[in-house]
């Protein structure tokens, strides 16, 4: 699946291969840094994004058939990601049984469409799987990715924690409300 980017840059969708693992790392770790951490950076979250964003962590979840990871390839690399799990059930009940566990675009590439391209082919493969419509979590301060979800067709259902080091972060539940 290609399309457009910009006025003259084309970026495929395509499924994510072993050899994407270390630049799967560093988006995640750019992503997850340049949102989260806008106060300074301390050790319970430095180790954190460290053990959490490795190559072998991505290796895993490419062996793994409950998953799968799509990315956004532009001619010099990839530029975003959507990973999508099967088998987890919301933390705001319902039937659902898919997370969009993630879906990151790199700061200096939003505005694009990647992320609504990643979005999509995410859902066309909950689709093509027979999964259930796709549930997520946005950190409740994240109001862009918020809106983002809302307007493409999810509703807040609930509400949950991050923890990390001791302390809980507020999540939004959101759940697509049909695929």
């Amino acid at each position: 699946m290609a399309f457009m980017t910009g006025s003259s840059a084309s970026t495929t969708i395509r499924p994510a291969a072993m050899g994407d693992c270390s630049s799967l790392a560093v988006l995640s770790v750019e992503v997850w840094s340049g949102t989260y951490l806008r106060n300074g950076i301390n050790g319970h979250f430095a180790d954190y994004v460290l053990s959490q964003y490795t190559p072998a962590h991505f290796a895993a979840v490419l062996e793994n058939p409950a998953e799968r990871l799509l990315v956004s390839q532009n001619r010099d690399g990839i530029d975003g990601y959507v990973r999508i799990s099967h088998g987890r059930p919301s933390p705001a009940g319902g039937a659902s049984r898919t997370e969009i566990s993630t879906l990151y675009v790199q700061p200096r590439h939003h505005g694009r469409g990647i992320g609504l391209c990643l979005l999509q082919a995410g859902l066309q493969h909950c689709r093509d799987s027979s999964w259930d419509a796709p549930w997520l979590t946005s950190n409740s301060d994240n109001a862009r990715a918020i809106s983002f979800y809302l307007r493409n067709g999810f509703e807040k259902t609930g509400q949950t924690h991050f923890w990390i080091g001791g302390s809980r972060y507020p999540n939004d539940v959101l759940q697509l409300r049909a695929l």
